[in-house]
């Protein structure tokens, strides 16, 4: 019995020291604090990344819509003919562009700062919603009014290039009625300042509402304490003015 005893107090002696052994040389975890994104960036459910260094915020996208669209392939799950009126009232005429694939990658600054010198928006990506869509300003190819193309916007009230990349001029109808609401954080733009729906605290706002780049400084449901941030209209210039409020990131495509 007492050899039993003995046998067994081994056993156990050499388990509880191999587990340390193991454990020992196990790696010790590390975590890169400055490399965790803050919640917010999460809510861009349509990126294929979201990281940070601590001083950026890059977002990886393909720009391929998550709703249906009659601009899709017809064999895409996602096809949708579409027909009749489209945003504000326009008779759709279909553009000749398909939607096809992108790969973009947008870094934006992760403190974003009210800019000395306020830079014009570009044209092409001038940011990124929610669901990995660009934002485009409020202009049209070449620069004219993007009232010359609204009739191509479809169901959802946005289109693709010719190069095949969708994107919003305007409301995002799909993110403001379905996937979201009328006063919920769209995305940001290029500078890092959020976008917002047309609705805020229970009004429609107005580009008269707002300031020369389309935004003003205000408490928000992520920003409690309150943040500049970008309103959607639905009278031009839709989404931004005069320029970016803050220094504007890039966008690489």
């Amino acid at each position: 019995m007492r050899n039993r005893k003995t046998c067994m107090a081994a056993i156990y002696l050499f388990a509880f020291l191999s587990l340390i052994a193991c454990s020992s040389s196990d790696p010790t975890p590390t975590t890169n604090t400055s490399s965790t994104v803050p919640d917010v960036y999460k809510k861009i459910y349509g990126a294929t990344s979201v990281t940070s260094d601590g001083t950026y915020i890059t977002i990886k996208t393909n720009a391929l819509p998550d709703h249906t669209s009659v601009y899709y392939a017809t064999n895409n799950a996602l096809y949708a003919n579409f027909s009749g009126t489209t945003y504000a009232g326009y008779t759709f005429a279909k553009n000749p562009n398909s939607i096809s694939s992108q790969t973009l990658t947008f870094k934006i600054p992760l403190n974003p700062k009210v800019a000395s010198s306020h830079a014009a928006t570009p044209m092409g990506p001038i940011g990124v919603s929610i669901n990995g869509i660009p934002f485009f300003n409020q202009y049209a190819a070449g620069g004219s009014p993007v009232s010359n193309e609204i009739a191509g916007f479809d169901q959802w009230w946005g289109h693709p290039q010719n190069s095949g990349q969708y994107h919003y001029h305007v409301e995002p109808k799909y993110l403001t009625t379905v996937k979201a609401s009328k006063s919920a954080l769209l995305g940001f733009l290029l500078d890092g300042f959020p976008v917002y729906g047309p609705e805020e605290n229970g009004k429609t706002l107005v580009t008269a509402d707002l300031d020369t780049y389309h935004g003003h400084t205000a408490a928000t449901t992520e920003y409690p304490s309150g943040i500049y941030h970008y309103h959607i209209t639905a009278d031009a210039p839709y989404l931004n003015g005069s320029g970016f409020y803050g220094t504007a990131g890039t966008v690489s495509q």
